[in-house]
This record gives structure tokens, C-alpha cells and sequence, in this order.
């Protein structure tokens, strides 16, 4: 699959009951879609996944499916810190509607690098869909190390990827430098996502293109045609709304902000709590001041 440009971690939208908002989906994807992202995101950790039923899942997943239309290409997270039941999940899910697995490094557990190594080698293998490495330390507790990642693009052909949200831009330029050139290094944090496109990265797989899909492609679009002055406005202008989407964790944030333009109810699951009435106007205000200034 080719991961190039904008991938959407797509949020899971609640009503305020707390239960599953099915007639928001539609209008998110018809954002993300209109937006012209490159790809979706299903159940990724945006996706609040480790709140949802088995057969919340399957029917988020069919909605998604359906309203989507082959529109978009779709990429599914499945992952966890129990290998054999990540393996487990991958053989009972239809995979058929996607491209590739998006999977979350092994959490609590933390294990060492060779663990790591076993385990994604372990779903790479059972895997019939490529699969794309998510190395997310500061909710894991543990790294997927550049010598790690090298080490398993080297030695298992179905791994193509990886997301890398260390927040560590020399691990990034390290995996960039020393990887073969079809694996594809993606950014996990909207915050370095310019940074890691002019350090050679392919895209970036975003929580704010829920809300904001069209100023990041149009930031894409300035890198692709080397107007970086512009490129730097937009980043500059887009990291206010950033910093506060991951203030009070995520998706909190973003939820907050899609409930100011409309798509969705800004509820979550416990245990994490609703945006504060103090962020959600904060997101606000930089909302109207982004509209504003396009």
C-alpha cells in the first residue's frame, strides 16, 4: 500500500449517552473524504478501540465500509500486548475491505527489543495484509528503537511501515537514513508533521484531519511544489489548534473541536472525561481565528 500524504485517524463518535453515534460516522467520513485525505484510519487508538465491544467494532466497521464506498483506502488498527490474540484477531476479522493492518507496539508489558522484534515478526507472519509498526512510547512505556525497526524491514517482507510517534526526530531521521527506500516512514504526531515531511517521511497519519483535513493537504501541497514559506505559515498557524488537542489526552481534544464544527458530540468513554468547558473554548477561539484568516 502506498502510504503516501494524508491518513486520518478516525475518531469514534459517541452520543451523549455514551453510545455509539452511527449517524455521525457519515458525516465525518464525508469531511475526511471532501477534505481529500489519502487514507482512513478504522479503529485505530484515536478510535478509543480498547473501549469498544466486539460487536461495536463489526457494525463501526461496517458503516465505515459502506459509507466510505472504496472512495478512500481504508487501513485497520489491530494490535495489543498479548501476541497470540492480536494474531487471533487479525485470522477472525474480514480484512477483505482493507489495504493494510496498522498495529499498536506492545503496551505495560515492556518487553525488550527483541521482544518487540518477536512479536511484530510473529503478526507479520500470520498477517495476510502488509502490516505498518505504530511506535507510540509515551503511551506504551516502551520504544521501538530505530535498530529494532531496521532490523525487522530487513528481515520480514510483509512489514512496509512505520508510525512513528516518539516525538524524537533523530530516531525518525535514523529509520529514514538507514531503511530500504519502499519502506515507508510516516509521521505520528500533527506537531512534527512538516518537520518529518522535509526530513523525508512519506505523510503523516493524523488525529487533527478529523476536524481539518484541508489546510494539512493544503500543507502537503506547498512541500510537493517547494513553497516552503508557505509550508512554515500553515505549520505555524496549524500548531495552536494542536497543542490543544492533545492538552487534556486524546481524542478529547479533537472530539471537543468536531463538536464546535458540527460532526460529532464531544463525549468519550471512561476513563477518559470530556473536554473541560475551558478547552472547548479555547478550541473555539482558534477555530474561528483559522476560519478567519482563510
Amino acid at each position: 500500500m502506498n502510504l503516501k500524504g494524508l491518513g486520518v485517524a478516525m475518531v469514534t463518535p459517541f452520543k451523549e449517552d455514551g453510545t455509539v453515534d452511527f449517524d455521525a460516522i457519515p458525516r465525518i467520513i464525508e469531511n475526511i473524504v471532501t477534505g481529500h485525505a489519502d487514507y482512513i484510519v478504522v479503529l485505530g487508538t484515536t478510535a478509543e478501540v480498547t473501549s469498544l465491544s466486539d460487536s461495536e467494532k463489526k457494525a463501526v466497521i461496517q458503516l465505515i465500509v459502506e459509507t466510505n464506498q472504496n472512495k478512500l483506502p481504508l487501513v485497520i488498527g489491530i494490535g495489543g500486548n498479548n501476541t497470540a490474540k492480536v494474531i487471533e484477531e487479525i485470522q477472525s476479522t474480514d480484512l477483505d475491505p482493507f489495504e493494510a493492518i496498522l498495529s499498536v507496539s506492545t503496551y505495560y508489558n515492556k518487553p525488550t527489543q527483541d521482544g518487540i522484534y518477536e512479536h511484530y515478526k510473529h503478526i507479520a507472519m500470520a498477517s495476510p495484509l502488509p502490516i505498518i509498526v505504530y511506535n507510540v512510547p509515551s503511551r506504551t512505556g516502551s520504544n521501538v528503537e530505530p535498530s529494532t525497526f531496521i532490523r525487522l524491514a530487513e528481515d520480514v517482507e510483509n512489514i512496509i511501515g512505520i508510525k512513528d510517534a516518539s516525538g524524537d526526530m533523530d530516531q525518525a531521521q535514523q529509520m529514514l537514513k538507514n531503511c530500504a527506500p519502499h519502506i515507508q516512514v510516516i509521521s505520528g504526531d500533527d506537531a512534527l508533521t512538516l518537520p518529518m515531511l522535509l526530513a523525508g517521511a512519506v505523510g503523516t497519519i493524523s488525529v487533527l484531519g478529523n476536524a481539518l483535513p484541508v489546510p494539512l493537504k493544503e500543507m502537503f501541497h506547498f512541500v510537493e511544489t517547494g513553497n516552503l514559506k508557505k509550508a512554515y505559515a500553515l505549520h505555524y498557524q496549524l500548531l495552536d489548534v494542536i497543542n490543544l488537542l492533545f492538552e487534556e489526552g486524546n481524542p478529547v481534544g479533537v472530539k471537543a473541536l468536531m463538536e464546535s464544527m458540527g460532526f460529532c458530540s464531544k463525549t468519550v468513554r471512561l476513563p477518559l472525561i470530556k473536554a473541560s468547558g475551558s478547552l472547548h473554548e479555547r478550541l473555539q477561539k482558534v477555530l474561528e481565528a483559522s476560519i478567519a484568516s482563510h
